[in-house]
């Protein structure tokens, strides 16, 4: 009868419980290998036109995020199969299996992080959408800058998905396995396709990312604290509750101008049950109240009489006659003190900004309804000019065009598909001609069977 294992992975002739299982494990740790060697970089799994293409930062970052997983991974079966044929070949049964379920647990990581970024690349290879989402990384690589920050944006990347809103998974948040993400990944609603509308729901998510890297959310919950003391304290508690939300509201409307509330309006425009439904824990205000406080947050940075109409009109679309005596007294709570918040925001000095507001690093002269008005004069519908503009600038010129009815929706949509078309293009001519740099090299794996890739 054979005691030991004297092939590494041989099944022994004659079936012994302690010698069959160091065997099998053996075996599994070699499949692990096979499995992990057959995964290939997505620069040789993914078809796409190269204006579709991520953007080069991005996808350097994901390629050797995913990369150095598979390398270190392989490098913990290695090691183990090393012990398992040495020290570990002592070791009782159970031992070797708990070790080995450990790094098939890395191995499903490792998997679940590839697919979190085949989602976004896979869509790249789609006839029409792939560049329509290279442009869009163009916008909310344009909408994450903040002027002086002394912490400089990550990369960001776009990809659908179904639903009536956006969402993000920020960089450097923790991915399955416990690994920093290393770039922000931006859902957004294929139903936003078509319009300035898209703009209003991504540039709210990079707003989430800008938030984190400035490190608002706190301070801001304190200057709140110290506003209560002084003031409607239900009301406070209120905007404390939700101000991840509102801050990215602001920072939407501070980039697009009232193309950010239209945008969030038909987000929220929904049926009367859900319009009125308090957060009750949901870090989002209530729909109605969003659209509140976007307009308040308007008046304060661009004051006009649109504001106030487009609140008239929201208010005729949702009568709160009808709602609870409770529901209603929280509406006019917070109404009431919505100004409040939008200029407490809107003047807010974070320890990350030096000194300076959040106003101030934000576009105010370039936003203003006048300032926007004039331009989409003086550009018309001339693909040339647009396509040399800011991307959060052309969406709010598009979106005050359309408060202003100067501009019909199927004109503006196939208008922000060519320039979106255009951003595309033109960022893959910069990648084309990008210098060569001696960056540090990827670390090189070892291949494990004919089919293996680093």
């Amino acid at each position: 009868m054979i005691t030991h294992v004297e092939r590494r992975g041989a099944v022994p002739t004659v079936l012994d419980g302690e010698a069959l299982a160091p065997a099998l494990i053996a075996q599994e740790a070699q499949a692990l290998l096979v499995r992990l060697g057959s995964l290939r970089p997505f620069v040789m799994t993914e078809t796409m036109v190269l204006a579709a293409a991520l953007p080069y930062e991005a996808h350097r970052a994901i390629e050797h995020f995913l990369h150095s997983g598979r390398t270190t991974l392989r490098d913990q079966v290695g090691a183990f199969l090393e012990w398992l044929d040495g020290p570990g070949r002592e070791a009782p049964a159970w031992e070797q299996q708990r070790r080995f379920v450990a790094i098939r647990m890395r191995f499903n990581d490792v998997l679940s992080q590839l697919d979190l970024f085949a989602e976004v690349v896979t869509q790249r290879s789609e006839q029409g959408t792939g560049v329509w989402l290279s442009g869009l990384d163009g916008l909310a690589r344009d909408a994450v800058q903040v002027p002086g920050s002394p912490v400089p944006p990550p990369p960001l990347v776009c990809y659908l998905a179904r639903g009536p809103g956006a969402a993000i998974r920020r960089a450097r948040t923790r991915l399955p396995g416990g690994r920093l993400s290393p770039v922000a990944i931006i859902r957004v609603p294929r139903e936003r396709m078509v319009g300035h509308g898209v703009a209003s729901s991504l540039v709210h998510e990079v707003g989430h990312q800008v938030a984190a890297q400035l490190d608002l959310v706190p301070s801001l919950q304190a200057e709140i604290d110290r506003r209560a003391v002084r003031g409607d304290r239900r009301a406070w508690a209120g905007w404390r509750s939700t101000v991840s939300e509102c801050i990215a509201d602001l920072w939407s409307v501070g980039k697009l101008g009232i193309s950010s509330t239209l945008g969030l309006l038909a987000v929220v425009s929904l049926p009367r049950a859900l319009t009125f439904r308090p957060p009750r824990g949901d870090p989002h205000p209530m729909p109605y109240v969003r659209v509140l406080l976007s307009a308040a947050v308007g008046t304060t940075l661009y004051p006009h009489p649109q504001w106030a109409a487009l609140v008239a009109a929201w208010k005729a679309c949702y009568p709160v006659g009808d709602v609870t005596p409770e529901v209603q007294e929280d509406i006019a709570r917070l109404e009431r003190t919505a100004p409040a918040m939008a200029e407490l925001m809107a003047s807010h000095r974070p320890p990350a900004l030096g000194g300076r507001s959040i106003a101030d690093v934000l576009p105010l002269g370039s936003r203003t309804p006048e300032s926007l008005v004039a331009r989409f004069h003086a550009w018309g519908d001339d693909l040339g000019v647009l396509a040399r503009q800011p991307p959060s600038l052309v969406f709010a010129v598009m979106g005050q065009a359309r408060a202003a009815g100067l501009v019909a929706p199927r004109a503006e949509s196939a208008l922000l598909t060519d320039v979106l078309s255009a951003w595309a293009v033109r960022s893959s001519i910069d990648v084309m001609q990008r210098p060569h740099t001696t960056d540090e090299p990827l670390r090189p794996a070892t291949p494990i069977a004919d089919s293996a890739q680093p």
